[in-house]
């Protein structure tokens, strides 16, 4: 928890990330303004060159000393700006690394309901485009900045010292208009920006559920349609970045246009000084350019304010990421006699499997009616329970409380006659292996793919490769990947695609059954196969798990008739419970399936 929390303090300020490079900018900062300085008499050296050859003071070696000074100057504005673009640029990729991966980490301990209701492109745009919104902020907008406004002030003092403080004055009321202008322009940009940036999200998340979706797309021959839905999101994201384009395209010509006055003040007002012998022709060329060093900052200003805004919107909505709290989190019993200590070490404590629900009603965080109603059962360590019941009867439901991806009410359900909420998820979860409706497989080989719910420490065990093809002779999965031209190196597409969906069901399996968990929970995970290859996977079932606890979530009474005792759910509650033969006596909803798929299979094979 110690470590969430800092986390979370970190998303809502970005002072501890900036302190941790503190060093990186410092360095940074004083090689910049070394190059400042060196940039600020590059003008002067030139007026003195220019004075000197007019009055005919300046001789060949005086040539060659303020050339000397010349180069000297621009050696170090070469070095200087490769040490603070190293400094601080490099601060900003460590800081957009370590903020990338701790958004990341706290998104692993979120639960399930911040992922039902946030889509993955809006995510992904927060980890690419606000994260580089904030990288730009605390990189090239910080030198920016500071560079805008030390050389301002630099440039203003060096031309009131070393030309005439009132041609300074002239030409520098004009630039006043600028700060009249970038108040204004902030408060605008940063409401256009963060128009821009959930356009942005829009768009990504139309592109990944797009892709995603390609085959149903093609089937349903909906391409157009999704094209004009593709369409729409694309305009909008357009519109909004036209949006700031055109904020941009007013502002800056308007900063031009001071600049411009400025120049016209300095030639109306320079020229005559000139010509009255106050300023010397060298000084007014020198002033120029001076003049001219003060257009940077003055683009610089807009460039800033974008970034700066651009950067406060894209931080809104990573901090947004880690305000959220995750709804399961670890629940350790307290010491006798100190609530602050935790009580003993739950990791070395290994479930065996007894689990019992009493009275269990649940609802769903965001819905209204419960999903299970006064549920109460017994499965005792070793047993299998085969639960069936009609689409959307809490037999998922009934699963994710196991693996508390959802907390139910305290003391309805128990596992070895504790609390659920009193073992460490990551104790649940060891134990605890999970075969879900969905299939997920990631796109890497199929020996990676069964392996994945190991631990790092057993997946580099030299007897991994044997065991992983017995779980897959297990899971009836085996031959089929030897058939395949790479076998277990074999490359599966985004999410399993270019496998079947049995073969994708019973490589889920033998992931599960690698991990060797005392408690295993399938999720109508025999769906995809035939009779025959489920019946010999039930079989390895029975012959693997004896001893360890097994949940069998199914539609199929062939699936289910093999188990120690069947629950039947109906709407949520409970309504029949037995072995095959009492279930089938009893004559109701489990016999009236049975008969029913029997009469089915009896026609199939007519």
């Amino acid at each position: 928890m110690e470590k969430k929390d800092s986390l979370m303090g970190k998303a809502l300020s970005l002072i501890p990330y900036l302190l941790r490079y503190k060093w990186h900018y410092m360095a940074g900062v004083v090689i910049l303004l070394l190059v400042d300085v060196a940039n600020l008499y590059i003008p002067q050296f030139i007026g003195e060159v220019i004075d000197g050859l007019s009055d005919g003071v300046l001789d060949q070696g005086g040539v060659n000393v303020l050339l000397a000074k010349l180069f000297a100057a621009g050696a170090v504005m070469m070095l200087g700006r490769f040490g603070w673009r190293f400094c601080i640029f490099g601060a900003a990729r460590g800081i957009e690394y370590r903020l990338r991966n701790d958004m990341f980490g706290h998104l692993e301990t979120l639960s399930a309901r911040y992922f039902n209701s946030h889509k993955t492109g809006d995510l992904m745009a927060r980890f690419t485009n606000d994260l580089n919104a904030i990288r730009m902020a605390v990189g090239p907008a910080v030198v920016t900045a500071f560079d805008a406004v030390v050389m301002t002030v630099m440039v203003l003092l060096r031309m009131v010292a070393y030309v005439d403080f009132r041609l300074t004055a002239m030409a520098f009321v004009p630039l006043t208009l600028v700060a009249v202008g970038c108040y204004f322009y902030g408060i605008e940009a940063k409401k256009r920006q963060t128009r821009r940036q959930e356009a942005f999200s829009r768009l990504s998340d139309k592109v990944q559920e797009s892709i995603a979706g390609v085959r149903v797309l093609k089937a349903f021959v909906q391409e157009e349609e999704d094209f004009k839905a593709f369409e729409e999101a694309s305009r909008n994201s357009m519109e909004k970045n036209l949006s700031m384009v055109k904020l941009r395209a007013v502002f800056g010509p308007a900063l031009d246009a001071v600049t411009g006055i400025s120049l016209l003040v300095t030639l109306v007002f320079g020229g005559k000084m000139v010509l009255d012998g106050q300023v010397s022709i060298g000084k007014f060329v020198a002033f120029n350019s001076y003049i001219g060093m003060l257009v940077w900052p003055m683009i610089a200003c807009g460039d800033c304010i974008n970034n700066f805004s651009q950067a406060a919107a894209a931080f809104q909505r990573i901090s947004a990421v880690f305000r959220e709290k995750p709804d399961i989190v670890d629940k350790f019993p307290e010491a006798p006699g100190d609530g602050d200590t935790p009580g003993p070490d739950m990791q070395d404590v290994h479930i065996k499997g007894d689990l019992t629900l009493n009275n269990l009603t649940f609802t769903y965080p965001d819905g209204e009616e419960p999903v299970l109603k006064n549920v109460s059962l017994h499965v005792k360590a070793g047993e299998m329970l085969g639960v069936l019941g009609r689409t959307g009867s809490g037999k998922s439901s009934l699963a994710d409380l196991l693996l508390r991806v959802y907390d139910c009410a305290e003391g309805s359900l128990l596992v070895d006659g504790r609390p659920i909420t009193e073992f460490p998820l990551a104790v649940l979860h060891r134990d605890m292996a999970y075969v879900p409706q969905d299939n997920f497989l990631f796109s890497d080989t199929l020996e990676e793919n069964i392996a994945f719910g190991l631990e790092a420490r057993l997946r580099d065990h030299p007897e991994l490769r044997a065991s992983i093809k017995r779980a897959a002779k297990a899971a009836c999965i085996h031959d089929n990947i030897m058939g395949f031209p790479e076998e277990y190196r074999t490359l599966v597409g985004e999410r399993g695609v270019t496998l079947s969906g049995g073969q994708k069901q019973r490589s889920s399996i033998a992931r599960a059954l690698l991990m060797d968990a005392s408690v295993l929970i399938l999720d109508d995970s025999l769906s995809a196969v035939d009779t025959d290859t489920e019946e010999q996977i039930l079989e390895n079932l029975m012959e693997l798990r004896k001893g360890k606890t097994t949940i069998i979530i199914a539609h199929r009474i062939s699936t289910l008739q093999k188990a120690d005792h069947v629950a039947v759910l109906t709407e949520g509650e409970l309504t029949e419970y037995g072995t095959h033969e009492e279930l089938l006596e009893k004559k109701g909803f489990y016999a009236h399936i049975y008969e029913k798929q029997q009469l089915e299979q009896e026609l199939t094979e007519f």
